[in-house]
C-alpha cells in the first residue's frame, strides 16, 4: 500500500512537472467592418479628418521633437510587404509620412497599397538612422544595391496611428 502511495505522489509530481505552461499571447484588436470601411486599433471615425494637404502644413510648422495629436486622410503609398507593420502615406506628390501602429498592436493588411485610409494618432518630425532606413528598404523588397545607397540619415514626418480605417468601397 505503501508502494503505491509513493508511486502516485511521484507520479504526480512529474506529471505536474511537465504540465506545459500556458503563455498569453497578445493578439491583435478584432478587426471591425463598417459600411464603407474595415477599422483597425482604436475605434475612430471618419469625421473631421483633415486633408492630407492640411497635414502637411502641419507637419511644416514642427520642429524635431515636437508632437501633436491628429487625424487625417490620405492614401496608402507602401505597406511593409513582410507584416503590414508601417505604411507611408503621401501628403503631397513629393512629401509622404512614415506611420507605425502604436505598441505593434495592429498591421495593415499587404495588399493594402493605394487604398484610401483615415489615421489618428500621433505626429511628430523625427531624424531616421541610416540603419533604421536600411531596414525599411529590406522591408519594402528593395534590391541591395539600393539599400547599399542609402548613406545619410533623414529628417522625416512621422506618425503613430492609434486607429485607422481602411475604404473598403
Amino acid at each position: 500500500m505503501k508502494n503505491i502511495l509513493k508511486f502516485s505522489f511521484v507520479f504526480l509530481l512529474i506529471l505536474g512537472a511537465c504540465k506545459q505552461e500556458k503563455k498569453e499571447v497578445k493578439t491583435e484588436k478584432s478587426i471591425k467592418i463598417t459600411e464603407n470601411y474595415a477599422s483597425f486599433g482604436d475605434k475612430i471615425s471618419e469625421e473631421k479628418a483633415m486633408t492630407s494637404e492640411e497635414m502637411l502644413a502641419k507637419f511644416s510648422s514642427l520642429k524635431t521633437g515636437d508632437t501633436i495629436n491628429v487625424k487625417f486622410a490620405s492614401s496608402i503609398k507602401e505597406v511593409c510587404s513582410k507584416k503590414g507593420c508601417w505604411m507611408k502615406l503621401p501628403l503631397n506628390k513629393d512629401t509622404e509620412t512614415m506611420v507605425r501602429f502604436k505598441d505593434y498592436g495592429f498591421f495593415m493588411p499587404l495588399d493594402a497599397d493605394g487604398k484610401e485610409v483615415i489615421v489618428a494618432g500621433k505626429a511628430f518630425v523625427k531624424e531616421t538612422s541610416v540603419k533604421e532606413l536600411q531596414h525599411y528598404a529590406e522591408d519594402a523588397g528593395k534590391s541591395k544595391e539600393e539599400i547599399a545607397k542609402i548613406t545619410e540619415p533623414k529628417t522625416e514626418f512621422a506618425f503613430e496611428a492609434n486607429g485607422v480605417l481602411l475604404k473598403t468601397k
